[in-house]
């Protein structure tokens, strides 16, 4: 039917959660399990659309169409409503759309004039059509972007207007707490142990582990601390989703005894203390056997506090811009780049991986750079005239100004160094970073934050120099992604991504972890599908930074800036069809 719309709370296929819906609660991480995205709402109006029908204005509608990451192939995400006799339509039915910054989200909108109460799209006359990504929506300025219609040859389709919207129960955290009374004694000397475990439920029916509270020993009629989650990781925004409670007696072995559940909501759990947010702590099986049973016990909620944080959308829709630099390491390690066996080769068929890597990083950080230039280095090669060697070269060969425009003028610059420059060595990170920290250094009133990507093929000279280059630049608003490529041991790379240990450098440890490292090899897809590979590598190296982001306004104690003033489209009066 027309306008259908996906329900807001669907979800991708795969991305439930971190680990298997029956997750043993012993093992439960709460940093493990993906919470699923923020969500935006896109509205679209058009401006000059093209008019088909011959004694009236054309009555469009937009249909939304996106793309699985890996095969090329469009799917109808939804429809607005049609709009009667109006060449300048303000669809009112929004796309409601989950937000992953670390992935390309491309969109078609296709514009039909609707002749007929057909569902079946090849029946109307298409008006053109919009490619862009989420990110190109979300990057521009007000997060509104504007862009030409097009698709019929020698026509002027008219320009379309798309606004995202972060939604705002996205961003709500809340803050519980929850005591219980009377519940069943579980252990044979003491009482009993006892801890929630909360889950959200999924579309398709099954459970996903969301927050454990600690353990209160020894008592029957425990208060647990109070603790805070995000609505989006409790309910996916999804206010009536059922909310599963089970309480489990804890066990040093591990072997938790089940004491009993309860379902509740987010509505519900909203109403605060009162009659309504007393639980009775049920166990099916207890149910079943005893016809006397009343339940197990009572869980109630004491305090419910819903707190709004500033979001990563908030800074990106007040204009703060997303520098991108690139650095390649032009080592002798990485092979002869004329023969097929160097990291470096040419192949005129296939991307290299540092151009894969490359590509795939740049292409989703540029829709957050409004002016597309992006300075590319380079580090360990011998240059001409003189046969220097320079751990912070210009690809462009130009030192006053090493910027090049887009993600393509970056693998033009890169490809025309291979052809000039000695690949030498050694491998020394620590200038390319400083060279980065200079200019985020000029800039820390949050309107500018700085991603550098290194790729590299390996064991890295200047070690110290690096640690301390790293400490110095967690002060700075700038991360750092390093990606290696070939078979190499990255051990050291290892220690300066900082998860397990945070990095230190003459007993000064890192003020935040800024730098992401992988492999690449870890993302080679075994069918060959390289489009699939670079998707996941962006994913994983890119999933850090608005987190990594967020931590350096808040410690700065930056706010976004305000959004300009949303856009209003001049109003035209509504003429029904007779």
């Amino acid at each position: 039917m027309f306008g259908l719309e996906k329900p807001a709370g669907q979800q991708k296929p795969g991305r439930s959660g971190g680990f298997l819906n029956m997750a043993s609660v012993g093992d439960f991480n709460v940093l493990s399990s993906s919470i699923p995205a923020t969500k935006v709402e896109l509205s679209v109006s058009c401006r000059n659309l093209l008019d088909r029908d011959t004694f009236s204005k054309s009555d469009p509608i937009c249909v939304l169409y996106t793309q699985a990451i890996g095969n090329k192939e469009w799917r109808e995400f939804g429809r607005t409503e049609v709009i009667d006799n109006t060449l300048n339509p303000d669809f009112v039915r929004k796309f409601i759309m989950d937000y992953f910054f670390e992935e390309r989200e491309n969109l078609r909108f296709d514009f039909y004039d609707v002749d007929s109460k057909s569902p079946n799209l090849s029946k109307h006359d298409f008006l053109g059509q919009m490619f862009c990504t989420l990110g190109e929506i979300v990057g521009s300025q007000g997060s509104r972007l504007e862009k030409s219609i097009v698709g019929i040859p020698g026509k002027k389709c008219g320009t379309v207007i798309v606004t995202a919207e972060e939604l705002g129960c996205c961003r709500d955290s809340v803050l519980m707490q929850f005591c219980a009374n009377k519940l069943d004694k579980k252990d044979f000397f003491g009482k009993s142990d006892p801890f929630l475990v909360f889950h959200r439920s999924n579309e398709d029916g099954s459970f996903t582990i969301c927050h454990k509270t600690e353990v209160v020993k020894n008592t029957l009629n425990p208060v647990w601390q109070a603790f805070k989650i995000s609505v989006r990781a409790l309910c996916n925004g999804d206010y009536d989703r059922t909310i599963k409670v089970e309480v489990y007696d804890w066990d040093r072995d591990g072997s938790h005894d089940f004491i009993g559940e309860f379902t509740t909501s987010y509505r519900e759990l909203s109403r605060g203390q009162s009659q309504f947010n007393v639980y009775e702590v049920i166990n099916p099986k207890k149910k079943g056997k005893k016809k006397k049973y009343v339940n197990s016990g009572t869980v109630t909620l004491l305090s419910f506090l819903i707190e709004t944080e500033v979001s990563f959308l908030d800074y990106i829709k007040g204009g703060t811009q997303i520098n991108f630099t690139v650095a390649i390491d032009f080592t002798a390690s990485n092979g002869n780049p004329s023969q097929p066996t160097s990291l470096h080769y040419m192949n005129p068929y296939q991307l290299n991986a540092y151009g894969m890597a490359l590509k795939a990083v740049g292409e989703i950080i540029q829709d957050y750079d409004s002016d597309k230039m992006f300075p590319a280095l380079g580090f360990g090669a011998r240059l001409p005239p003189d046969g220097r060697v320079s751990h912070e070269f210009a690809l462009n060969g130009n030192p006053q100004n090493p910027y090049c425009h887009g993600i393509d003028g970056v693998m033009e610059a890169y490809y025309r160094s291979l052809k000039s420059v000695q690949l030498y060595g050694p491998t020394n990170f620590a200038p390319v970073i400083n060279h980065v920290a200079r200019y985020a250094a000029s800039v820390k009133d949050g309107s500018q934050y700085f991603v550098l990507l290194i790729i590299t093929d390996g064991v890295i000279s200047d070690m110290a120099q690096t640690k301390e280059s790293i400490v110095n630049a967690s002060k700075l608003p700038m991360s750092i992604i390093i990606v290696g490529v070939g078979p190499a041991e990255f051990d050291a790379m290892e220690e300066l991504d900082g998860d397990v240990v945070r990095i230190s450098s003459r007993g000064k440890f890192a003020e935040r972890d800024i730098v992401q490292f992988v492999p690449f090899r870890d993302y080679i897809d075994r069918s060959g599908n390289h489009v699939l590979s670079m998707a996941r590598l962006a994913k994983d190296v890119l999933a850090e930074i608005p987190e990594q982001f967020l931590s350096y306004m808040r410690v700065r104690g930056i706010k976004p800036s305000p959004a300009p003033p949303p856009y209003t489209p001049p109003i035209h009066v509504l003429q029904t069809q007779i």
